[in-house]
C-alpha cells in the first residue's frame, strides 16, 4: 500500500503513521524527523532547515523534494510506504506526482486526519519541544491552512482521500484509520 498522511501539526500523523506501518509492513518516512535530525547533526541541510523550522515556517519545496526523491529511488519503498510530512504545497504534490510516476509507483491513498484546534494547540504545548511555543504553533496552523490544505483538494480530485476523525485514544483513530484502510 502507498500511503500519504495529512492533517494540521499536532493531529498525530506521525504517531499514526509509525502504527500503520508496523501494522502494514511498509516503510516510513517522516520529513520532520530527517530535517530534526539533519539539524541536530548540523549538516548543511541542517543548518539551512534550522532557522525555517525555529519560525515555523515551511522548509523549501527543493530541499523537500529532494529528500522525497532520494527516499524514494534506492528501492526501499517499492513494496509500500507511508510519507508523513511531504507533500505539504501545491508545488510538492505537483512534484511527487511526477516522481511517483517516473519511479513506477502506483497511484496514492491520502488519509486525513481532522482534529480541532483547541485540541491541537493543547497537544503541541504538552509534547515539550523546544519551538513549540504558543506564538509558533498558531503560525504553524496558519501555514497549514495556507499551503497544506489546498494539497488535500488536490488529491481528490485523483486519489482516494479517507477522512479520519482525530480525536479520541492513539488505538481509536488507528483502529479508524486501518478500518477505512481495509475498505478499499
Amino acid at each position: 500500500m502507498y500511503l500519504l498522511i495529512f492533517g494540521p501539526p499536532g493531529a498525530g500523523k506521525g504517531t499514526q503513521s509509525l502504527l500503520i506501518a508496523g501494522r502494514l509492513g511498509i516503510k516510513h518516512l517522516s520529513t520532520g524527523e530527517v530535517l530534526r535530525k539533519a539539524v541536530e547533526d548540523e549538516t548543511e541541510l541542517g543548518k539551512k532547515a534550522k532557522e525555517i523550522i525555529e519560525s515555523g515556517s515551511l522548509v523549501s519545496d527543493e530541499i523537500m523534494v529532494g529528500i522525497i526523491y532520494d527516499a524514494l529511488k534506492n528501492g526501499e519503498m517499492k513494496n509500500g510506504f507511508i510519507l508523513d510530512g511531504f507533500p505539504r504545497t501545491l508545488k510538492q504534490a505537483a512534484a511527487l506526482d511526477v516522481l511517483l510516476s517516473e519511479l513506477g509507483f502506483p497511484p496514492v491513498k491520502v488519509i486525513n486526519i481532522h482534529v480541532d484546534e483547541d485540541e491541537l494547540v493543547k497537544r503541541m504545548l504538552g509534547r515539550g519541544r523546544k519551538d513549540d511555543t504558543e506564538d509558533t504553533i498558531k503560525h504553524r496552523l496558519k501555514v497549514y491552512r495556507e499551503q497544506t490544505m489546498p494539497v488535500n483538494s488536490h488529491y481528490l480530485k485523483k486519489s482516494i482521500v479517507f477522512n479520519i476523525e482525530g480525536n479520541g485514544t492513539i488505538e481509536e483513530i488507528n483502529d479508524r484509520i486501518l478500518k477505512m484502510l481495509k475498505s478499499c
